[in-house]
């Protein structure tokens, strides 16, 4: 079953062995934009007073992301830290609050959040942005689709100019949105669904 989520979603979400055991809590998404994938989870130990682990979970060792927590085999499935993102990754290169612009260069305004499809695997399909004024009204929250390869200019992440087209103002219906904006980018029409 596919699944829309926002991943602020997932944080504070429980990382759990397909035996039961509650290993960790999901702390952040670590999320490449220049591929457009999620590399994996920073995680925090479970209770009120546990902080930050020194070990993360790579996307290649999760079994499966549900509505109620992400599911692993065993603790085998953990790894250090560095090896799902560099320290200076984790403090210096944030998808929240950059500002995303069409290929043509329209700021669309700035990301709140990273839309991912959940299914088998994890993608990136979109970002959740506060609208810029290009896309009226001006400070709403909408949906932006993404291709499946993306690009990024400094500061800024960049869109294909058509992606406005399928701009959505909530989760549901947005997943068809997607399909038939990649669809378009790959040459293939409209997807009817």
């Amino acid at each position: 079953m596919t699944l829309l989520v926002r991943a602020t979603e997932l944080v504070k979400r429980p990382v759990v062995t397909l035996s039961g055991d509650d290993v960790a809590q999901v702390k952040d998404v670590v999320y490449d934009e220049r591929s457009g994938a999620v590399s994996g989870f920073t995680l925090n130990g479970r209770g009120l007073f546990a902080g930050p682990l020194t070990v993360a979970l790579p996307m290649a060792n999760v079994r499966a992301v549900g509505r109620d927590a992400v599911m692993i085999r065993d603790e085998g499935a953990l790894v250090d830290r560095d090896e799902v993102a560099e320290p200076a990754e984790l403090h210096e290169r944030r998808v929240l609050g950059d500002r995303v612009l069409s290929e043509s260069g329209t700021d669309l305004g700035t990301v709140v959040d990273v839309i991912l499809e959940v299914d088998a695997a994890v993608d990136v399909v979109g970002y959740e942005v506060q609208a810029g004024a290009a896309l009226q009204p001006e400070g709403r929250r909408v949906l932006i689709p993404l291709p499946d390869t993306l690009a990024v200019s400094g500061e800024a992440l960049m869109v294909p100019s058509g992606a406005v087209e399928f701009v959505a103002d909530d989760l549901a219906g947005f997943g068809a949105a997607v399909a038939t904006f990649r669809s378009r980018l790959r040459g293939g029409g409209d997807v009817v669904q």
